[in-house]
């Protein structure tokens, strides 16, 4: 089957370097309106444990959606300007985690997430003229009014918007998780790594278990293993700094690439734009070799 004629468009939106400028400038805005960390963990869906915006888009696509509906039966224009209202208002915090998530996205991903951006913002502005137009009374004969027909146009748009939102998110895997794979690729049972007196206590090590990166510290008889390759966008854990957790009771990872941070006890993660923790590998030596387990794996 064809691909559809958009598509090679967007594979040259990917690498339109022409946009890096109005990338880099906004991105600069983004991270200096949202500072506190607690509240990008939030925006990025930390707590959740996946991105909070592809759930908080459901509310004004489903308000606009619904509305477009209404538009096109007789008597339904109060309803109608109610969900409009409803989606512009909604759009808002669904646009900050939008944000938020796509000021630490890789480049091609930022080019993409622009144009789907300025798309969201185009229909929200669009909606907000349709609410006032609505409200003005010129949607209460029915007849195709002024409200009506920038609603629908508006619609399209976000729709568009929506067809780019996939792109991201399936196409190029923004917001996925990254070390979903690992378990499926390590074998079953334990594994040797390496010997244990070829580890320098307190440094971060990278050692490789057939195909699979791994993250490796050790601490005097203990050792902390985790997936090398790190969940939010691939990055290499192992270049990454040690850190100690906000409560200072264990040693986290921090991910060179975009700053997620990880447990390296348990492989949770502590700190965003990570919402999906790191495969965490159970360990012990065995006549001085060190050996790793997966749990789950296989």
């Amino acid at each position: 089957m064809k691909r559809l004629p958009v598509l090679p468009l967007l594979d040259h939106l990917e690498n339109a370097t022409v946009l890096d400028p109005l990338v880099n400038g906004i991105r600069g805005i983004v991270t200096g309106i949202v500072r506190p960390q607690w509240l990008r963990d939030v925006l990025h869906g930390v707590p959740l444990g996946h991105p909070l915006h592809p759930l908080a888009v459901q509310v004004p696509l489903g308000a606009w959606t619904s509305a477009a509906l209404l538009d096109a039966v007789p008597g339904s224009e109060r309803a109608a300007r109610m969900l409009v209202a409803a989606g512009v208002v909604s759009a808002l915090p669904s646009a900050a985690a939008g944000y938020t998530d796509w000021s630490q996205l890789h480049e091609q991903q930022s080019r993409v997430g622009l144009v789907h951006s300025a798309a969201n913002l185009l229909a929200t502005v669009l909606y907000t003229a349709s609410f006032v137009q609505r409200v003005r009374g010129r949607g209460a004969d029915g007849r195709g009014s002024n409200g009506k027909a920038l609603g629908y146009l508006a619609f399209g748009v976000v729709a568009f918007g929506g067809f780019l939102g996939g792109h991201l998110s399936y196409r190029q895997a923004s917001g996925a998780n990254h070390a979903e794979d690992v378990p499926h690729r390590v074998p079953a049972g334990w594994h040797p790594i390496g010997r244990m007196d070829e580890l320098a206590s307190g440094r971060l090590e990278h050692r490789m278990l057939g195909e699979i990166p791994l993250l490796v510290l050790r601490r005097g008889d203990d050792v902390h293993v985790l997936s090398d390759v790190c969940s939010h966008l691939s990055g290499p854990l192992h270049e990454g700094e040690l850190t100690g957790s906000p409560m200072g009771t264990e040693q986290c990872v921090v991910c060179p690439w975009h700053g997620s941070t990880f447990s390296l006890e348990t492989g949770e993660v502590v700190h965003g734009p990570a919402t999906a923790g790191q495969p965490k590998f159970q360990t012990r030596v065995s006549d001085g070799i060190l050996e790793v387990l997966l749990p789950g794996a296989g």
